[in-house]
């Protein structure tokens, strides 16, 4: 018998795109939580009934060594259970890695380590230097560059395919002007997947559906129109399948839950199905998570939408 506190299952298409789609991102702006407050919110969310739905813990470079007197009394004794980490570099990409690799070194001398640092997310100003710092970034680490959405991003992921790295997605913050046009992004998407180059987004992705939502969590907050998470995956799917820049850009703006349907096989949207396989597929090589603040939020907003 189910315990009664244990939450309704998603159905496999969501269970599918849910699989470690959450990257905790609570040390940032709108939440900005302490790292202890952070840290023990993480625990708790992987001791949860939603747990297998949560990625990485999200950490500037510079702040691993606070993390880790916070972290060590509510790491899991069994190492294979362990936390991964997703580091991110300020402006000297270098030093973020000197961090890392003594951060990893110091639970790799414990034994097998109950939390590594296996992602670097750093901020590219250029293509030229894609080409130049990926090549000297140690092997171990899987690397996301943010790029900018305003001009043409192929140059950007053409040097990312080139190197191997992934792509990192601004989708948001805490102004209104913060937010890309849906068109942009579609452009984004569209290109990352006839490239080849995976991502993950980041900020503004608190919700599933694209509306109107408080940009902070302060009282009397403005309000913005902000994407929602469900129309990035699946406009991200609706790529894969070969849906021109306007079919994409289109989910992305889309606002009415009645425009998605659930069955057991599949996800649809206005009639364009996209199947558990190709919802498997998209996580695994093209849209692989998103960061963000809250980890709450997201699922129980998707939870209580009439088609979950």
């Amino acid at each position: 018998m189910q315990p009664e506190h244990a939450l309704a299952p998603f159905a496999p298409p969501l269970a599918t795109l849910l699989e470690g789609l959450v990257d905790y991102a609570g040390l940032f702006p709108p939440a900005a939580l302490p790292m202890a407050e952070a840290v023990r919110e993480y625990a708790l969310i992987r001791a949860g009934d939603d747990a297998r739905w949560l990625g990485r813990f999200v950490v500037p470079a510079a702040r691993l060594e606070d993390f880790e007197p916070q972290a060590a009394p509510l790491l899991p004794p069994v190492p294979s259970a362990g936390w991964l980490l997703s580091a991110l570099a300020g402006t000297d990409v270098a030093e973020a890695v000197r961090l890392v690799d003594a951060f990893n070194a110091r639970h790799a001398a414990e034994g097998a380590p109950a939390c590594q640092v296996d992602v670097l997310e750093w901020k590219a100003a250029s293509h030229a230097e894609i080409e130049a710092v990926v090549p000297a970034l140690p092997a171990e680490l899987t690397s996301y560059v943010e790029i900018p959405l305003a001009d043409d991003p192929r140059p950007f992921l053409a040097a990312l395919r080139a190197t191997g790295a992934r792509a990192k997605v601004r989708t948001g913050g805490v102004t209104a002007d913060a937010f890309p046009e849906a068109t942009r992004l579609a452009r984004f998407i569209r290109e990352a997947v006839a490239l080849g180059v995976p991502f993950k987004a980041t900020a503004g992705l608190h919700h599933p559906l694209r509306g109107e939502y408080r940009l902070t969590y302060e009282p009397g907050s403005p309000r913005g129109t902000m994407f929602g998470y469900l129309n990035l995956f699946l406009a991200s799917a609706l790529a894969a399948q070969g849906a021109p820049e306007a079919t994409v850009a289109a989910l992305l703006d889309e606002r009415d839950p009645a425009a998605f349907t659930i069955a057991a096989d599949h996800l649809a949207w206005r009639g364009r199905a996209i199947s558990v396989a190709e919802l498997g597929r998209l996580r695994r090589e093209v849209a692989i998570a998103f960061g963000s603040c809250s980890f709450r939020e997201p699922v129980d907003e998707l939870r209580a939408l009439p088609f979950a």
